[in-house]
């Protein structure tokens, strides 16, 4: 495992209950500004493994990012189950909800 995606897994790992962080915002902790895509690969290979809370990682638009039906209710019912507000459209209130951890 790269020094990058041992961060990024440490980092996801860390998200509190009840709140969230974006790709961009995990990426850039773990020394890669321009990596979002890489969260999101990390998500679906090791978030099993690790048993990540992966339906805390969100766009940078506080949307969800999943674009089928099923993926969607599942991550919106997750969420609401911790207290995070959902509107109907996927979307939270960063202002409100975004974990802005101290430097790992």
């Amino acid at each position: 495992m790269t020094e990058f995606t041992e961060r990024a897994v440490k980092i996801i790992a860390s998200i509190p209950e009840g709140s969230v962080m974006t790709y961009g915002q995990i990426a850039a902790l773990a020394g890669s500004p321009r990596g979002a895509r890489q969260i999101v690969r990390i998500l679906r290979s090791l978030s099993q493994k690790y048993k990540l809370p992966w339906h805390r990682v969100i766009n940078a638009k506080g949307k969800i990012g999943f674009r089928d039906r099923d993926s969607i209710l599942l991550q919106k019912m997750l969420l609401e189950g911790e207290g995070v507000a959902v509107s109907e459209t996927g979307e939270i209130d960063l202002e409100r909800y975004q974990h802005h951890p101290d430097l790992l």
